[in-house]
């Protein structure tokens, strides 16, 4: 099988910002199992799966966001995804220095887009407000992430935020 943590080292950026799919095992034995047959790619109602590294899926949020509708989950024709009632995935946003609001110029369109609010903006006397993203309200479902005009914002397991 691919040992894709091995192909890392050759990119600028040295791990995956991201679980792969939503309510995914761990990554070790999805990629064992994946037989790559793309069904899930297919079942996506927003269509934000693609063929990545070594044919294997992921979320491509740049193309929009996951609605947590679990048909890629329902699709697969192996045993890889948890129950739906269990929380899709354990990660949050960090927004870099590209932030426009970290510039000085007035942007909100990320806190427009996050439907649960877990990006809101903190008032600042004299400066523009700038975003502070509530990681316990963060759904992870990318919304933010494509309607951001400098791309300043990554998604990023629980575990790399704290």
């Amino acid at each position: 099988m691919a040992d894709l943590a091995r192909r890392f080292w050759l990119r600028r950026d040295s791990a995956p910002q991201a679980p792969r799919l939503p309510w995914m095992i761990d990554d070790q034995a999805f990629t064992d199992q994946c037989t790559r047959c793309q069904a899930c790619l297919n079942a996506c109602e927003t269509q934000i799966i693609v063929q990545g590294d070594g044919g294997f899926p992921q979320v491509d949020f740049q193309r929009g966001e996951c609605t947590f509708c679990y048909q890629c989950a329902q699709a697969c024709p192996e045993p890889l995804f948890r129950p739906q009632q269990e929380l899709p995935w354990q990660v949050s946003i960090a927004i870099s220095s590209a932030c426009l609001a970290k510039q000085g110029v007035d942007c909100r369109t990320c806190g427009d887009a996050c439907e649960p609010l877990a990006i809101r903006f903190a008032l600042q006397p004299g400066k523009v407000a700038q975003p502070v993203v509530n990681d316990a309200d963060c759904t992870g479902c990318g919304a933010c992430l494509s309607v951001c005009p400098t791309q300043a914002i990554q998604i990023q397991s629980v575990t790399q935020v704290e």
